[in-house]
Protein backbone atom coordinates (compact mmCIF):
# COMPACT_ATOMS: atom_id res chain seq x y z
CA UNK A 1 0.00 0.00 0.00
CA UNK A 2 1.32 3.40 -0.96
CA UNK A 3 1.70 5.97 1.78
CA UNK A 4 0.14 9.36 1.32
CA UNK A 5 -0.05 12.64 3.17
CA UNK A 6 -3.51 13.34 1.76
CA UNK A 7 -6.00 13.45 4.65
CA UNK A 8 -8.91 12.56 2.41
CA UNK A 9 -7.20 9.46 1.04
CA UNK A 10 -6.05 8.34 4.48
CA UNK A 11 -9.48 8.86 6.05
CA UNK A 12 -11.30 7.04 3.24
CA UNK A 13 -8.83 4.14 3.29
CA UNK A 14 -9.10 3.86 7.07
CA UNK A 15 -12.89 4.12 7.00
CA UNK A 16 -13.07 1.25 4.49
CA UNK A 17 -10.82 -0.90 6.70
CA UNK A 18 -12.79 -0.18 9.86
CA UNK A 19 -16.09 -0.73 8.05
CA UNK A 20 -14.85 -4.11 6.82
CA UNK A 21 -13.98 -5.10 10.38
CA UNK A 22 -17.52 -4.25 11.53
CA UNK A 23 -19.11 -5.85 8.43
CA UNK A 24 -17.21 -9.06 9.19
CA UNK A 25 -18.42 -8.97 12.81
CA UNK A 26 -22.04 -8.38 11.76
CA UNK A 27 -22.09 -10.98 8.98
CA UNK A 28 -23.35 -13.67 11.34
CA UNK A 29 -26.42 -11.54 12.09
CA UNK A 30 -27.03 -10.98 8.37
CA UNK A 31 -26.43 -7.21 8.47
CA UNK A 32 -23.89 -4.80 7.08
CA UNK A 33 -22.56 -1.85 9.03
CA UNK A 34 -24.80 0.53 7.07
CA UNK A 35 -27.88 -1.60 7.74
CA UNK A 36 -27.02 -1.91 11.43
CA UNK A 37 -26.61 1.86 11.66
CA UNK A 38 -29.95 2.45 9.96
CA UNK A 39 -31.72 0.09 12.37
CA UNK A 40 -30.01 1.71 15.38
CA UNK A 41 -31.18 5.13 14.20
CA UNK A 42 -34.72 3.79 13.79
CA UNK A 43 -34.55 2.39 17.30
CA UNK A 44 -33.63 5.83 18.67
CA UNK A 45 -36.01 7.88 16.51
CA UNK A 46 -38.93 5.39 16.50
CA UNK A 47 -40.86 6.25 13.28
CA UNK A 48 -39.11 9.16 11.56
CA UNK A 49 -39.80 10.44 8.10
CA UNK A 50 -37.27 9.46 5.45
CA UNK A 51 -36.05 13.07 5.40
CA UNK A 52 -35.54 13.15 9.18
CA UNK A 53 -33.83 9.77 9.17
CA UNK A 54 -31.49 10.85 6.36
CA UNK A 55 -30.60 14.03 8.25
CA UNK A 56 -29.96 12.11 11.48
CA UNK A 57 -27.67 9.70 9.64
CA UNK A 58 -25.89 12.37 7.60
CA UNK A 59 -26.98 10.75 4.32
CA UNK A 60 -28.59 11.91 1.12
CA UNK A 61 -32.22 10.82 0.79
CA UNK A 62 -31.41 8.80 -2.34
CA UNK A 63 -28.64 6.86 -0.56
CA UNK A 64 -30.90 6.19 2.39
CA UNK A 65 -33.74 5.18 0.07
CA UNK A 66 -31.67 2.39 -1.44
CA UNK A 67 -30.79 1.04 2.02
CA UNK A 68 -34.40 1.32 3.17
CA UNK A 69 -35.65 -0.68 0.18
CA UNK A 70 -33.21 -3.52 0.92
CA UNK A 71 -34.27 -3.74 4.58
CA UNK A 72 -37.93 -3.40 3.65
CA UNK A 73 -37.51 -6.32 1.24
CA UNK A 74 -36.08 -8.41 4.09
CA UNK A 75 -39.05 -7.52 6.30
CA UNK A 76 -36.88 -5.61 8.79
CA UNK A 77 -38.63 -2.28 8.38
CA UNK A 78 -41.74 -0.88 6.79
CA UNK A 79 -42.76 2.36 5.18
CA UNK A 80 -45.93 4.01 6.34
CA UNK A 81 -47.95 6.75 4.76
CA UNK A 82 -47.46 10.31 5.88
CA UNK A 83 -49.47 13.35 4.89
CA UNK A 84 -46.99 13.87 2.04
CA UNK A 85 -46.30 10.71 -0.03
CA UNK A 86 -42.82 12.04 -0.84
CA UNK A 87 -41.88 11.87 2.82
CA UNK A 88 -43.04 8.51 4.14
CA UNK A 89 -42.51 7.30 7.70
CA UNK A 90 -40.05 4.49 8.42
CA UNK A 91 -40.53 2.03 11.27
CA UNK A 92 -38.80 -1.13 12.38
CA UNK A 93 -40.72 -4.40 12.34
CA UNK A 94 -40.56 -7.06 15.06
CA UNK A 95 -38.23 -9.03 12.78
CA UNK A 96 -36.02 -5.94 12.45
CA UNK A 97 -35.87 -5.55 16.24
CA UNK A 98 -34.93 -9.21 16.63
CA UNK A 99 -32.20 -8.92 13.97
CA UNK A 100 -30.86 -5.77 15.64
CA UNK A 101 -30.81 -7.53 19.02
CA UNK A 102 -28.89 -10.44 17.44
CA UNK A 103 -26.35 -8.02 15.95
CA UNK A 104 -25.73 -5.94 19.09
CA UNK A 105 -23.40 -8.49 20.68
CA UNK A 106 -21.25 -8.68 17.53
CA UNK A 107 -21.19 -4.89 17.28
CA UNK A 108 -20.14 -4.53 20.91
CA UNK A 109 -17.41 -7.15 20.42
CA UNK A 110 -16.02 -5.22 17.44
CA UNK A 111 -16.09 -1.99 19.45
CA UNK A 112 -14.29 -3.67 22.35
CA UNK A 113 -11.63 -5.22 20.11
CA UNK A 114 -10.77 -1.86 18.55
CA UNK A 115 -10.75 -0.11 21.92
CA UNK A 116 -8.46 -2.79 23.35
CA UNK A 117 -6.16 -2.54 20.33
CA UNK A 118 -5.70 1.22 20.75
CA UNK A 119 -6.42 1.74 24.41
CA UNK A 120 -9.04 4.05 25.82
CA UNK A 121 -6.82 7.18 25.73
CA UNK A 122 -6.06 6.85 22.00
CA UNK A 123 -9.70 6.02 21.32
CA UNK A 124 -10.81 9.17 23.15
CA UNK A 125 -8.23 11.23 21.26
CA UNK A 126 -9.41 9.79 17.94
CA UNK A 127 -13.04 10.55 18.76
CA UNK A 128 -12.07 14.13 19.67
CA UNK A 129 -10.17 14.58 16.38
CA UNK A 130 -13.05 13.13 14.37
CA UNK A 131 -15.48 15.46 16.16
CA UNK A 132 -13.27 18.41 15.24
CA UNK A 133 -13.15 17.32 11.61
CA UNK A 134 -16.92 16.88 11.55
CA UNK A 135 -17.39 20.38 12.99
CA UNK A 136 -15.59 21.85 9.95
CA UNK A 137 -18.69 21.23 7.81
Amino acid sequence: MTTTHCLCTQLRRTARGVTKRYDDALAGAGLTTAQFSLLRHLERLESPSITDLAAAMGLERSTLGRNVRVLEGQGLLELGNAVDQRNRLVSMTALGRARLDDALHAWNDAQLQLTQKFGSEKRAALIALLDELHALE
